[in-house]
C-alpha cells in the first residue's frame, strides 16, 4: 500500500516531451480540428497548403485516408460530431463534404473566393463557410442544390467563423479586425467586438462555453454567449494559434518563433514550452479528451504533444529512470518516456 508521500516516478524531472510527428503533408499544415469522443475514439482531420486534407487516428496520429479532389491548397477543414463526415475549404473556390468512413466526396459548393473556414451545425444539416468573399454563408445539406443563407458586413477577409452551441447564432472573425455574432434567422449582426490588429485564429472549447481568440500578440478568451472578454494575456511572440484544454486548466499557444508553449488559464504563467517544429505554427487545437494537443506548421509536418508528460496514452509509453537505463543498456536515464509505433 502507497503511503500519501509515495511519489512512484522520483526522478519526473528527467523526464522530457516526446512528439508524435506526422508526416505525410508536402505543403504548410495551416489548419487543425479533432472529432468529438466516438464510439471508434477520436480523429484528426488537417487541411494542407498541398491540396490534399488528411484524416488520422486522434490519439497516435495514424493515417487513415486523404480526401482528393480539391485543385488547389486547402485551408480549412473540420469533422462532424461523430466523424462520419468532413467538410473542406479551398482556393479552388469551392467548400466540399465528405463522406469520412468512404472517403467519397458527397457535396460541392462554388464561391467567388478563396474558402478559408467551414463548420458542421451540431445537427449536421448545415454547412457554415467564410472566406475571401467576406461574407458567411450556410448551406442546406439536406438540399445542396438550393441557394445558401447570406450574411453581410465584413469588410475584409473572414479567417473564421462557427455556429454557436444554441444553434441559433453564428460568430465570425477576420482581416479587417473584428469578430462578430449573427442571428441566424434574421441573417443580422448583433455584437461586433474591433480587435487592434488581424484577427489570426479562433476557436470554441468543446462545450461550447469559451471563444478562444488570437491576434498580436495577444490571446483572449471569451465568454461565447455574450461576447464578453473573461481574460486576456500577451504572448511571447506573433501567436497564430490557441486552444483551451477542455478541464480549463491550461491552454496552448503556437507562432511566429516556432514553439509550443503551455499556460495555466487562470494566472497566464507560463507552464512549459517546447520547440520541434522547422517553421511557424499556424495552428494547435487539444484532443476532445485533453490527454494532448496537435500542431501544424509551415515546415509540412504536425505533432502531437502529451498535455502530462510521461504518462502512458495512445503510442507514448512512461518507463521508470531505472527501466530506461535497464534498456539502454546502461544509458543515463533521461529519455525516460518513449514512443512505440
Amino acid at each position: 500500500m502507497f503511503s500519501p508521500s509515495y511519489n512512484p516516478l522520483p526522478k519526473m524531472a528527467a523526464i522530457r516531451q516526446t512528439p508524435l510527428s506526422c508526416s505525410g503533408h508536402t505543403r504548410p499544415v495551416v489548419k487543425l480540428a479533432f472529432s468529438r469522443l466516438t464510439p471508434y475514439g477520436y480523429f484528426l482531420i488537417s487541411a494542407c497548403k498541398d491540396g490534399k486534407p488528411m484524416l488520422r487516428q486522434g490519439d497516435t496520429g495514424d493515417w487513415i485516408g486523404t480526401f482528393l479532389g480539391h485543385k488547389g491548397a486547402v485551408w480549412g477543414a473540420t469533422l462532424n460530431e461523430d466523424a462520419t463526415r468532413a467538410a473542406t475549404g479551398a482556393a479552388d473556390f469551392t467548400a466540399k463534404v465528405w463522406d469520412a468512413v468512404s472517403g467519397e466526396e458527397t457535396a460541392t459548393f462554388s464561391h467567388k473566393h478563396i474558402v478559408k473556414s467551414v463548420d458542421f451545425s451540431k445537427d449536421s444539416n448545415q454547412l457554415l463557410t467564410g472566406g475571401n468573399e467576406k461574407l458567411l454563408k450556410i448551406f442546406d445539406l439536406n438540399k445542396p442544390e438550393a441557394d445558401p443563407v447570406v450574411f453581410t458586413g465584413h469588410t475584409n477577409y473572414v479567417k473564421d467563423a462557427l455556429f454557436l452551441p444554441d444553434g441559433k447564432r453564428l460568430v465570425s472573425g477576420g482581416d479587417d479586425k473584428t469578430i462578430r455574432m449573427w442571428d441566424i434567422t434574421s441573417q443580422t449582426e448583433v455584437k461586433k467586438l474591433d480587435f487592434d490588429s488581424i484577427v489570426t485564429d479562433m476557436s470554441l472549447t468543446k462545450d461550447g462555453s469559451i471563444l478562444v481568440v488570437t491576434n498580436g500578440r495577444t490571446v483572449s478568451f471569451f465568454n461565447a454567449d455574450s461576447l464578453e472578454k473573461l481574460k486576456s494575456y500577451s504572448t511571447p511572440s506573433q501567436v497564430y494559434s490557441a486552444s483551451l484544454n477542455e478541464d480549463k486548466g491550461s491552454y496552448v499557444i503556437g507562432g511566429e518563433d516556432f514553439k509550443l508553449y503551455k499556460f495555466d488559464y487562470e494566472t497566464g504563467s507560463e507552464l512549459e514550452s517546447y520547440k520541434g517544429h522547422f517553421g511557424p505554427v499556424h495552428c494547435v487545437r487539444f484532443s476532445p479528451d485533453g490527454e494532448l494537443y496537435a500542431s501544424g506548421s509551415e515546415d509540412g509536418t504536425l505533432r502531437l504533444w502529451q498535455t502530462n508528460v510521461g504518462t502512458t496514452y495512445g503510442l507514448w509509453k512512461c518507463v521508470l529512470p531505472e527501466d530506461a537505463i535497464e534498456e539502454n543498456n546502461g544509458g543515463n536515464g533521461t529519455n525516460a518516456v518513449k514512443t512505440e509505433g
